[in-house]
């Protein structure tokens, strides 16, 4: 049986990479509510729910923000 080994978006380093979209920067927003958070402006980012289809496109400098099903932030991940 082929096993894959799956690595969490969140610690790739393209997250830490120039021109990036600085996940890190924002990790005090995991456990919290999507409802409650602010981003700036010029963030480009997307929330992305458990059941909710997503583009395939990659792009370093978005902030993808995972929720769970009662809308708390589990994951950032840059692309």
């Amino acid at each position: 049986m082929n096993r894959a080994l799956l690595i969490p978006i969140a610690i790739l380093p393209a997250c830490q990479e120039d021109g990036g979209c600085g996940a890190e920067g924002y990790a005090d927003l995991i456990g919290r509510p999507v409802a409650a958070i602010t981003l700036p402006a010029d963030l480009p980012h997307r929330v992305v729910g458990p059941d909710d289809m997503v583009t395939m496109d990659h792009r370093p400098d978005r902030l993808n923000i995972r929720t769970d099903a009662d809308g708390t932030v589990v994951l950032l991940a840059c692309g």
